[in-house]
């Protein structure tokens, strides 16, 4: 067998070298998670399951690692830490690398095993979710706890429909039938129903199992066909439904060593269409026999009573088992190997016939030992045939012993109480389980709801007033297991410290109110066993049996307490009346109840005396009344295992005479279905003090009536004194408040005169600055449009000035080309008077030619001035630039001048005089502008001064 532990690694080899698995063991691997801290521990694996091919499986473990195993890849792989245990697991969803996992917080998540990421959160669950069954289409999921069932679709991971049942019955198992559209729900009453899936109507239920096997189911399991239901609890029977006819097709009782089923599983076929007839039986034990449901017959068995199985899981095609180990690992069995032996080929059909050899064999030795149903394997013959037969006799006297000692779970006392006295106490994790075996509780949930139905009882409706408790859980637990013990029986309504008594049971079982109850009155009824005789006084015959074992076993404590006076009821009732639960810690009482449960009633009593004789030097050291009270209302220096050993002690040496063992009756538990009359108490003081406390409340009721009908009429007439005076007080305060509120009055009429008048005032001030701002603003802007006119004057002014130097440039360029001609002409002049003259070219000619030439050329001058508007302002400044204008103008030689030049040519003085033409006109229609321009601006200045002397008039 080869053993893979997983570590720290997150991938890797599931095997190393090829698997071999053994006959008779099967085992392919053994997977183990442990952890490299510096404690090393192993991480135990809670839940497996298979994918829909089978070579795939999924396991998480404790602290919520879970982990892919591909079994033919040989390979495994770490997909999620959801760092909380995991409850149930589900592998074959339509996505097939998406899985379901719940959680410890009563959620449900989908995680991708490729990408390992979370795919939806579900949340909708109050309790642990411990199952999870997938639709054969992958399509719906149905996740079950122990209060209700929900229905979910998984394309969209909403909640689709939700199971409610009341809380008295439980859900054991809700499912799908596979290849089916139903769902089948089982509940703790044994009641199985089918729905549909769609409209969720119910189809139909199953008939109540007959009597003589009627067993309480506990594990189911279908076939692939979904036609045969097994089911199994408490008991060696099964019983096998047939859905399709609705009724009980078949008992199959299991082995003698089978006291109850954990866990059934159908092994599949692939020749068997689905009507699976392997059927997995995991019993208490720890052992998964694998039996057919048709022969009844064992065919192989895995597990074993040292490596027990908790749980296993066979993957849809038959080839693979896993299981959890309950050390936790995990085993993957093959079931081939498994089966090997049973599908072998038949013997050969002929056979040869062989001489006797010289030593012949006698029969003994060719013996073989025969189980029915198992695999059949020759044996070791017995030496002698007598010894077989006296180990069976021996078997028979033990089957009886152990009838006797037998539990309803398959617990043997004697057993229990050889490994109490090895180890001093119970292992915590079966503690409960064991206490309840111990107890016999029978679990009468239908007699329990009855008493609690009733409510609280009158005599506990104030108990926290009494007993402060800061739990508000703890103290309703406590109030309805009181209130359920004195609807069953009347004495515990008037037992003072049956809250004291019941206190520490109900804090461990407070998640278990019917476990609570019923621990508590099994104690009652046979640990408290002639405590109500003397009611209301403490118990004296059961102390006197305590002082009479004291007295036998240590006389001089006995006699120091009653020098002191300290008598039983202070030395021995403080610590019955509180089970011991004011003198020990908790694991010391838990220590201590192991062995109270696993022994006598009387046990008790004698821890009682044992506690004292433990104890003997610190009490004899006492002198003093409140120190004996306090010591035994208070925790000591005392070791618990001492005193036990010391209990014991006292159990096997005290005298019969004095032993309490033969003055109380064996343990008796509670009987099933309805709980026992406790009626072991004076009924005549009960009664009475019943019939007495029911008159004394009764004159309280009346007193309380009148009383409450004197504080009325007091309380009236109080209110009617009070709401005079508070009507006088009201309305004195409404006259001062008038007289306040119209002094106010006046007070602010005066403010609003003064303020009007400080407001004309500012009106008055804020008129005059928006004048002075308004006549400041005019100023401002008539002061920018002169400035602009003033602009525009100077670059006109400029405009001119530049017009006339670009005339005096021109001019003087001109006289610059007259001289030059004049030189010209000169030069010609003289040229032509050295020639001899001409007809009419003469000196007279010539200058009759120029004359004429100058005249015309003044024409057009004379024309122009006399074409001036005579209705044009001229000023005297104007005219004198003219003037000068003219005089520059006259500084050119004129045509007067010109009479002595000789003749030239009328082509070169027709130019000359075309531009002088040209000049002149130009010069006069300037001026003419530059008239009229100031002219205008003379008639708008004058206008706007007229307009400022009006307004400042």
């Amino acid at each position: 067998m080869q053993s893979t532990d997983l570590g720290n690694k997150e991938s890797g080899k599931i095997w190393h070298r090829k698997p071999s698995p053994g006959t008779r063991e099967g085992i392919i691997v053994n997977i183990i998670h442990s952890t490299s801290d510096y404690h090393p521990k192993v991480l135990r694996f809670l839940n497996v399951a298979f994918d829909g091919s089978g070579d795939s499986l999924i396991a998480g473990d404790h602290q919520g690692n879970i982990y892919v195993f591909d079994l033919n890849g040989n390979r495994f792989n770490l997909v999620q830490r959801t760092a909380q245990a995991c409850t149930a697991l589900a592998f074959n969803l339509r996505r097939k690398s998406e899985f379901l996992v719940a959680l410890a917080d009563y959620s449900i998540k989908c995680f991708d095993t490729v990408t390992k990421e979370l795919v939806s959160w579900m949340r909708g669950h109050e309790s642990s979710v411990f199952g999870i069954s997938v639709h054969a289409s992958g399509r719906y999921a149905m996740t079950t706890s122990s209060d209700t069932a929900q229905l979910w679709d998984l394309d969209t991971f909403q909640r689709k429909r939700k199971l409610n049942i009341r809380q008295s019955v439980g859900i054991q198992k809700v499912f799908f039938l596979p290849l089916s559209n139903t769902i089948l729900s089982c509940f703790k009453d044994n009641s199985i129903f089918a729905w549909e899936c769609d409209t969720l109507l119910c189809k139909y239920q199953l008939p109540a199992p007959p009597e003589s096997s009627s067993i309480s189911y506990k594990v189911f399991a279908v076939t692939r066909d979904g036609r045969i239901l097994a089911a199994g609890g408490k008991s060696n029977h099964l019983h096998l439904w047939c859905l399709e006819a609705t009724q009980l097709i078949r008992i199959v009782q299991m082995p003698t060593n089978v006291r109850a089923v954990r866990h059934l599983e159908f092994l599949p076929d692939s020749f068997d269409a689905g009507s699976n007839q392997v059927l997995g039986v995991l019993s208490q034990d720890g052992i998964m026999r694998f039996v057919n449901i048709q022969t009844c017959k064992l065919l192989f068995e895995i597990g074993s009573v040292d490596e027990g199985i908790s749980s296993s899981v066979v993957s849809p095609h038959g080839r693979y088992i896993a299981s959890i180990m309950e050390n936790g690992s995990l085993n993957i069995y093959s079931v081939q190997a498994l089966t090997q032996e049973i599908n072998k080929p038949p013997p050969p059909l002929v056979k040869v016939i062989e001489d006797v050899p010289k030593n012949r064999l006698s029969s003994g030795d060719l013996q073989m030992k025969v189980t029915t149903g198992k695999v059949q394997r020759p044996a070791l013959r017995p030496r002698d045939p007598r010894i077989q037969t006296r180990i069976l006799k021996q078997d028979l006297t033990g089957n009886v012993e152990n009838k006797e000692n037998e539990l309803s779970d398959g617990l043997n006392k004697k057993r229990l109480q050889i490994l109490l006295k090895g180890y001093g106490e119970y292992p915590t994790k079966y503690r409960m389980f064991i206490w309840r075996s111990l107890l016999q509780l029978p679990e009468n949930h239908t007699a329990f709801s009855s008493l609690l139905d009733k409510g609280t009882h009158v005599a506990f409706l104030n108990l926290q007033k009494k007993y402060p408790i800061k739990s508000r859980k703890l103290l309703r637990v406590l109030q309805r297991t009181l209130s359920a013990l004195a609807h069953w029986s009347a004495i515990f309504s008037d037992t003072p410290y049956l809250p004291l008594l019941a206190f520490p049971f109900v804090k461990l079982f407070q998640n278990n109110q019917l476990i609570c109850f019923e621990v508590i009155a099994t104690l009652i009824i046979n640990w408290c066993q002639h405590w109500f005789e003397y009611f209301p006084n403490p118990p004296i015959n059961i102390l006197g049996m305590i002082e009479n074992v004291l007295a036998f076993h240590d006389k001089e404590l006995l006699k120091h307490f009653t020098d002191h006076s300290v008598t039983s009821q202070l030395y021995a009732w403080p610590l019955l009346e509180t089970v011991f639960s004011e003198v020990l810690t908790r694991e010391e009482w838990l220590k201590l109840f192991d062995n109270v449960f696993s022994n006598h009633p009387s046990f008790l009593l004698m821890t009682v005396v044992a506690y004292n004789i433990c104890s003997r030097a610190p009490l004899l050291n006492c002198n003093l009344k409140d120190d004996f009270e306090y010591f035994f209302h208070h925790r000591n220096n005392l070791d618990i295992n001492v005193v036990i050993r010391e209990a014991y002690h006292l159990m096997e040496t005290t005298p019969s005479s004095i032993h309490p063992d033969s003055m109380l009756d064996a343990f008796a538990a509670l009987t099933k279905g309805q709980y026992p009359v406790f009626n072991q108490y004076p009924t005549f003081i009960v009664d009475y003090q019943t019939q007495e406390r029911e008159r004394i409340r009764n004159d309280e009721l009346d007193y309380l009536r009148e009383r409450q009908t004197v504080e009325d009429m007091q309380a009236e007439v109080d209110q009617q004194r009070v709401d005079d005076e508070a009507w006088y007080h009201k309305q004195e305060l409404l006259r001062k408040a008038e007289e306040t509120r119209r002094q106010i009055l006046l007070q602010e009429e005066e403010k609003m005169i003064q303020q009007r008048q400080k407001l004309a005032a500012v009106k008055r001030e804020l008129k005059m600055k928006e004048i002075h701002l308004q006549d400041a603003a005019r100023r401002r802007f008539l002061k920018l449009q002169q400035d602009q006119r003033e602009m525009e004057l100077k670059r006109l002014d400029d405009e001119i000035e530049r017009k006339v130097q670009m005339r005096d440039q021109e001019i003087a360029s001109t006289a610059k080309d007259l001289e030059m001609r004049q030189l010209e002409l000169e030069s010609q002049r003289r040229l032509y008077e050295k020639k001899p003259g001409s007809r009419g070219q003469g000196p007279a000619g010539r200058r009759r030619r120029l004359q004429t030439e100058s005249g015309s050329r003044r024409k057009p001058v004379a024309q122009t001035d006399r074409e001036r508007p005579a209705t044009e302002p001229e000023s005297s400044g104007d005219m004198s630039k003219w003037r000068d204008d003219q005089g520059d103008l006259s500084s050119l030689p004129r045509t007067s001048q010109l009479n002595d030049i000789s003749e030239t040519d009328s082509s070169t003085q027709i130019p000359f005089s075309r531009k002088t033409a040209e000049w002149d006109s130009s010069d006069q229609n300037l001026m003419r502008k530059v008239r009229n321009l100031r002219w205008r601006l003379a008639t708008q200045a004058r206008s706007r001064c007229q307009a400022s002397r009006l307004v400042a008039t």
